[in-house]
This record gives C-alpha cells, structure tokens and sequence, in this order.
C-alpha cells in the first residue's frame, strides 16, 4: 500500500496533480485544500488515498495525514463515495467539517454541493461520536488537541457570555494555533474579536 508520493509537481490545477517521483509521472486526484497549500511548491509530499474498484484505479492525494484521515472517515459513511468526500473537502476546511458535525449543523454540511438532507443527517448520525473518540485525526493532531486548561476555562467564560459552543469551538483552534501557550484572557479578549 502507497502512504505518500514524494516528487516534482508537474501538472497542478484544483482538481488534480501530476507528481513525478523516480521518472513516473503520478495522476493524483486533489481537494481545493490541498490545491491550496501546494500552489507555490515545486516539489510536494502528498499523502495517497489508493482507490480500486472492479474498473477504476485512482489516487486521492492530500497535503497532510490529517485531511486523509478526515477523507477516509468520511466514505466509511454509507452512501459517502469518494467523490463527495473530495467535494466536501474542497468546501469546507477540515476543522470546518468536524465542527459541523459535532454541533450537528447539517444545514453547514448540506450545504455542500451534491449532498442532501439525508446524507448531511447520515454523517452526522454516523460520524459524530467517532470524531469525539478523536477518528478521522492524524495522532499528532490527537496529541496536540488534548486538554487545555486554559481554552476549556476561555471557552466556559464565552459561553457564559452567551455565545454558542459551535461558533467558540470555530474560533478557538485559530487562536491557539497561531499562540499555542496563550492565557486565558488573551484567549477571550481575540476570540471576542472574532466572533
């Protein structure tokens, strides 16, 4: 099994890519994500989806082992091929998806093109407890996302403030993103910002 081809970009557009890795030149199927991060890079790791059927062969490629593992969460849901996946991640960050799906917005996943009421519930219904086991993550983003005394102490005073845990929990991964080690008031005082 492929994990990632490592190699010269050839070919990009938002679609797909040609990677050249050893003088064979790979056709990768992409999301706008990875479109993306890869824009400006002549020479990419790009982690490998293989996809095989009785009469298709294609590679799904992703920038980070987090957005692949999102992906193949994502077609473990019934009626979820892997072009709605890619659609899905093309339209929504990953953070964006896990989001939607652990405040149970399906008007924010339906909102995806060629996904219905039905399918956006499915995903919902399917996935939301596995996303809080920490499923469809790469480890090292398990790692990083455990528990922050002070996001949870930062996300307790906004809720109090009367803003919705769904839109708190949008902004708090910027946040701490950008200042891993940031206080609680400084937490609130950008978050408020944003929201």
């Amino acid at each position: 099994m492929i994990d990632y081809i490592k190699g010269q970009i050839i070919e990009l557009n938002p679609a797909s890519l040609v990677l050249e890795c050893s003088g064979i030149g790979y056709n990768i199927l992409i999301s706008l994500q990875t479109y993306e991060v890869l824009q400006n890079q002549e020479k990419a790791v790009v982690y490998i989806h293989h996809y095989l059927t009785e009469d298709n062969e294609q590679f799904y490629g992703f920038a980070t082992k987090d957005e692949r593992e999102l992906f193949r969460l994502l077609i473990s849901v019934s009626g979820i091929g892997v072009n709605t996946a890619r659609m899905m991640l093309s339209s929504l960050t990953a953070q964006e998806i896990r989001t939607a799906i652990l405040s149970e917005d399906i008007n924010r996943i339906k909102s995806v093109k060629g996904l219905g009421l039905k399918s956006a519930q499915r995903i919902v219904l399917e996935l939301k407890d596995k996303i809080v086991k920490g499923e469809g993550m790469e480890s090292a983003v398990l790692i990083k996302a455990e528990k922050n005394p002070a996001a949870d102490e930062a996300t307790t005073a906004l809720v109090m403030l009367g803003f919705s845990k769904a839109n708190i929990n949008k902004v708090l991964p910027k946040i701490l993103q950008k200042n891993p080690a940031a206080k609680v008031e400084d937490i609130i005082k950008t978050a408020l910002q944003m929201l």
